[in-house]
């Protein structure tokens, strides 16, 4: 992987690091696990990988403007492209929201855990 959007951190930063391609960069954005870690420099430095971090919080709106503009221009086309996608564990029924719901407290899920709604 080129990047990583990480939304957990605690153990989830070693297992990030670890599939990061030599020059990657890990971005931390939320930390759910906590946000004290374990950090292997030497892989850090090893792959020459970057770590960074990001929260819209603090930011004025003017730069959270400046930012949507630039998902709508870069990141949107990807997607809509099919060039990006996220990664989707387990498709369930609105109806099933409880089990969604546990899957995730669970930590069962590797990837997305997404809810279909029915019109």
């Amino acid at each position: 992987m080129d990047v990583v959007l990480d939304n957990v951190g605690g153990d989830y930063v070693a297992r990030n690091l670890s599939v990061l391609a030599p020059g990657g960069r890990h971005v931390s954005l939320s930390f759910m696990q906590g946000a004290k870690i374990e950090l292997d420099l030497q892989l850090v430095m090893r792959k020459g990988l970057s770590l960074t971090s990001s929260t819209l919080r603090p930011k004025n709106a003017m730069e959270k403007m400046r930012l949507a503009q630039c998902i709508n221009k870069h990141l949107l086309p990807l997607i809509a492209a099919g060039k990006i996608a996220p990664t989707l564990y387990q498709t369930l029924p609105l109806a099933q929201a409880a089990e969604a719901h546990r899957l995730l407290e669970a930590n069962a899920n590797i990837g997305k855990v997404l809810l279909r709604v029915m019109s």
